[in-house]
C-alpha cells in the first residue's frame, strides 16, 4: 500500500459507517423529478473525488461527540456547494477535464452547467434549513459569500497581473479554506456548544484549506495530467497567479517579470509554459511553496492541541498530512 493509498485509509477508518450515511444523505437531498437532472447527478458522481470536506465534517463531529442526523446534512450541503463551485467553475474557466473525466459543461454544454450548478447550490439551501440553526445558516451564507468574491478577485487580479502574496492569501482563504473551516465547524456545531472546541477546529479548517490549495498551486507546476485529472500548466495558462509564480514575479528583474507577463497575456505556448515552470524552479518559487505548506501546516496541527488523543484526532493530522503531500 502507498503511503497515499495508506493515510487515505487511516483518515477514513473512524467513519466508514458514517459516510455510508452521508452518501445515502447525499444522494436523496439530490433527487429530482426532472430525469436529466438526475442523469446528470450521477455523471458526477461516479467520480466522487477525495471528499475532504465531509470526512471533515464527519471526523470533526466524532473528535467531539457522537455524529447526529444534522452532522449529516451539513456534511452533505457542503461537498453540494463544493461540487456545485466546480461545475461553475469549469464553465468560467472553460474547461474539459474534471477528474479525469469530460467536464459536465463539454458534455451537457454551458447552459445546463450553469443551471445544475444552481440546483446544487438550492438543494443545498434546503439542507440549510433543515438544520434549524441560525448560527449554522450565518457560517454557511458567509461562506457562500466569501467564495464568491475569492472567485471574483482572483479573475479581477489575473487580468492585472497585480497580486501581491497578502493578497493572494486574502483570496485563497475566501475561495477555498472558507469551506473547509466551514466544514469543520459545521460538524462540531451538530454535536456540541464548547464554543472552544468549535473555533479550534475552524481555524484547523482554515490552515488545512489554505495547504489544499497551495499544494494545488503546486501541482500546477509539478504534476501531470494522469495524476491531477486535468492538463498540468493549466492555471498558468489560464491566467491563474498561484503562490510560486507570485513568488516569481517578486523575485525575478522588472525586465524579466515583463516578458513572462506579455506571454501569459498573449495565449501562452505549451513551450513558454515548460520555460515558466523551469523559472518558477530555479528562482525558488517550489521550494517557498513547500516551506508555506510546511508552516501551515505545523500552524494548523497545532489547533488540535486543545482535544484529547483519540481515533478522530489521529485521522485529521492523516488527513492534514495527506494534504501536504498528495500527488493529485
Amino acid at each position: 500500500m502507498g503511503v497515499n493509498a495508506e493515510l487515505q485509509n487511516i483518515v477514513t477508518s473512524p467513519i466508514r459507517e458514517n459516510l455510508i450515511r452521508f452518501e445515502a444523505v447525499y444522494r436523496e437531498s439530490l433527487h429530482s423529478d426532472v430525469k436529466l437532472i438526475n442523469t446528470i447527478i450521477r455523471y458526477i458522481s461516479r467520480k466522487k473525488g477525495k471528499q475532504l470536506r465531509p470526512r471533515l465534517c464527519l471526523l470533526s463531529a466524532g473528535l467531539c461527540g457522537e455524529p447526529t442526523e444534522n452532522t449529516y446534512r451539513a456534511a452533505a450541503l457542503i461537498e453540494m456547494i463544493h461540487v456545485a463551485t466546480l461545475i461553475h467553475d469549469d464553465v468560467v474557466d472553460d474547461a474539459n477535464l474534471r477528474r479525469g473525466w469530460p467536464s459536465i459543461n463539454r458534455v451537457w454544454k454551458n447552459k445546463l452547467s450553469i443551471l445544475v450548478g444552481d440546483f446544487m447550490f438550492s438543494k443545498a439551501l434546503t439542507n440549510m434549513i433543515h438544520l434549524k440553526d441560525f448560527d449554522a445558516l450565518d457560517i454557511l451564507s458567509s461562506t457562500a459569500e466569501r467564495l464568491s468574491q475569492g472567485e471574483i478577485q482572483q479573475i479581477e487580479k489575473a487580468i492585472k497581473k497585480n497580486m501581491t502574496e497578502k493578497i493572494y492569501y486574502q483570496m485563497v482563504s475566501d475561495k477555498t479554506a472558507s469551506l473547509f473551516s466551514a466544514a469543520c465547524k459545521l460538524g462540531v456545531m451538530t454535536v456540541t456548544e464548547d464554543n472552544d472546541k468549535r473555533e479550534a477546529l475552524a481555524k484547523f479548517g482554515e490552515k488545512f484549506g489554505l495547504v489544499f490549495q497551495i499544494k494545488d498551486d503546486l501541482l500546477d507546476i509539478t504534476g501531470n495530467v494522469e495524476g491531477l485529472g486535468k492538463p498540468a500548466g493549466f492555471d498558468l495558462k489560464k491566467n491563474i497567479l498561484t503562490l510560486p509564480l507570485i513568488y516569481l514575479f517578486e523575485n525575478l528583474p522588472a525586465s524579466e517579470v515583463k516578458v513572462v507577463k506579455r506571454q501569459l497575456n498573449n495565449h501562452v505556448k505549451k513551450s513558454e509554459i515548460r520555460e515558466i515552470r523551469k523559472l518558477i524552479e530555479k528562482h525558488g518559487g517550489i521550494q517557498f511553496a513547500e516551506n508555506q505548506i510546511d508552516r501551515l501546516a505545523k500552524e494548523a496541527q497545532d489547533e488540535l492541541n486543545i482535544f484529547s488523543d483519540s481515533v478522530y484526532k489521529d485521522s485529521l493530522l492523516a488527513a492534514l498530512k495527506f494534504n501536504s503531500h498528495r500527488n493529485s
